[in-house]
């Protein structure tokens, strides 16, 4: 078998390129391309500009996102504080006006009724939360 090295018996060689890992190549390349070309244009990374007076107003802090913790004793944990149920949607209705977001993320210990965990999401929902995160324990 002759490698395409070997010289033909009357002593020209081959001249003729094998075109296939060329042209695989290329596709390759090109493939990575399409991929990757997305991905220069994303920053991850948010920048502000400087306010043009030098000093910027300070404003309040915004929270991210309210955390409630229903607990085995049927009071709900709101962010630190632990409310009974019955006080829950009052101490929502602000918090949630403060966030920023406006999530809820709910959790609750394992003993809890199912029927008690949806009714504080229900809760959550009508004092004005617009997304709703649940936690497993």
């Amino acid at each position: 078998m002759r490698n395409s090295r070997d010289k033909l018996p009357n002593g020209d060689g081959i001249f003729e390129p094998n075109m296939t890992p060329l042209i695989d190549v290329s596709l390759v390349l090109v493939v990575i391309l399409m991929v990757a070309t997305p991905l220069a244009f994303q920053s991850g990374i948010n920048v502000n500009a400087a306010s043009t007076t030098g000093r910027s107003k300070q404003a309040e802090p915004k929270l991210e996102r309210v955390e409630l913790t229903v607990l085995a004793d049927g009071r709900v944990k709101v962010n630190r504080d632990v409310v009974e149920r019955s006080a829950l949607s009052a101490t929502l209705r602000p918090l949630i006006a403060q966030s920023a977001t406006g999530l809820v993320v709910v959790r609750c210990d394992d003993t809890v009724p199912h029927g008690d965990f949806v009714s504080v999401i229900d809760e959550a929902r009508q004092s004005g939360a617009q997304k709703i995160a649940v936690l497993g324990s």
